[in-house]
C-alpha cells in the first residue's frame, strides 16, 4: 500500500484541465475541416471524388461537408491540387442537429444545452447504457478512455452504467446493423423517461463506411430520436467530452456559433461553469 502511495506522489496529477484550460493536441490531429473559396478551382471535384463516404458535394466551386458522414482520413485534402481544403485542430464538433453538422460556409453550429427542465435533471449527475451497434471497437475505445485518469468523466457527475434500468440515455456507436436492431430497441425501451439518445462517431450518425450495406440501417436516426451527434472516426475523446458537457449545461456556446474568432483552434471558451 506504501508503495503504491508513493508512485501515486511521484506521478504526479496526471488529468487534464479541461475545460479551464486549452488542450495541446498533436499535429496530427484532424479536427473541424475548412474550406478556401478563393483556391477552390471552377469545375474541379477531385475531393468529391475522393471522398470514400459521400461526405463532400461540389456546386459551382462551393463544397459542402457533412461531418457527420466524414471520416476524417484526409484523403480530400490530398487530392485537392490547389490545397483548398485543411484541417484545423479544433475538436469542438458536437451538435444537437443533424443538419447543423453540414457545412457550406464557416465552422460547425455547436450543441446548445438541454432544455431547462432537462438540464436541472442531468446537469449534475447523468448515467449513460453504452451500446454498440455493429461497430469496429475504435468509438468504443475512445469512449472507455473518458473513465481514464486523464480524462475523468465522473468529475463531471458522467458515468457510464451495465444496467439501462440505471441509465439516463444511451450512447450508441456502429451503424446498427440487422442483428442489433433489436437489442438496441429493447435496451432503449428498458430506459425510464424521460430518456436521452447520443448518436457517437460517423457509423452511428450516417453509417460511416458501411453506408447504405443491405446488413446495416445507416445510423440510428431512423430508428430512435437523437439529441446529440458527436461527428469523428473515431472522436477524439476531447470532442466526446465537450459534446457531453455542452449538453448538460457545463460548457456554454458562444452567442455567435458562427463567429470564427470564437472558433479558433487555440481560444479559451467563453464562458464554463
Amino acid at each position: 500500500m506504501l508503495k503504491a502511495v508513493i508512485a501515486r506522489f511521484a506521478q504526479g496529477y496526471r488529468t487534464i484541465k479541461f475545460p479551464d484550460a486549452h488542450v495541446n493536441l498533436p499535429d496530427r490531429f484532424r479536427g473541424v475541416p475548412l474550406v478556401d473559396r478563393a483556391k477552390c478551382r471552377a469545375g474541379c471535384e477531385n475531393c468529391s471524388t475522393a471522398c470514400p463516404t459521400g461526405a463532400i458535394g461540389v456546386k459551382q466551386s462551393r463544397v459542402r461537408i457533412d461531418l457527420g458522414r466524414c471520416l476524417f482520413c484526409g484523403d480530400c485534402a490530398r487530392q485537392c491540387p490547389s490545397n483548398a481544403i485543411s484541417f484545423t485542430k479544433d475538436y469542438r464538433m458536437a451538435a444537437r442537429k443533424r443538419e447543423d453538422l453540414v457545412l457550406e460556409e464557416g465552422l460547425p453550429v455547436l450543441a446548445a444545452a438541454l432544455e431547462e427542465n432537462m438540464r436541472r435533471l442531468y446537469g449534475r449527475s447523468l448515467r449513460l447504457r453504452q451500446v454498440s451497434a455493429g461497430g469496429c471497437n475504435a468509438c468504443e475505445a475512445d469512449v472507455n478512455v473518458l473513465s481514464t485518469i486523464v480524462f475523468d468523466l465522473g468529475r463531471f457527475g458522467i458515468q457510464f452504467v451495465a444496467s439501462p434500468r440505471h441509465a439516463d440515455g444511451l450512447l450508441i456507436t456502429g451503424p446498427v446493423t440487422e442483428n442489433m436492431r433489436l437489442a438496441l430497441q429493447k435496451t432503449y425501451e428498458a430506459i425510464p423517461p424521460p430518456k436521452l439518445v447520443i448518436a457517437c462517431g460517423a457509423c452511428a450518425i450516417s453509417g460511416g463506411p458501411y453506408v447504405n450495406h443491405a446488413e446495416t440501417h445507416n445510423g440510428v436516426s431512423g430508428l430512435l430520436p437523437v439529441d446529440l451527434f458527436i461527428p469523428g472516426c473515431p472522436p477524439h475523446p476531447l470532442t466526446i467530452l465537450d459534446g457531453l458537457l455542452r449538453l448538460v449545461g457545463k460548457i456554454e456556446s458562444q452567442s455567435n456559433p458562427q463567429d470564427s474568432s470564437a472558433h479558433r483552434p487555440n481560444a479559451p471558451e467563453s464562458s464554463v461553469r
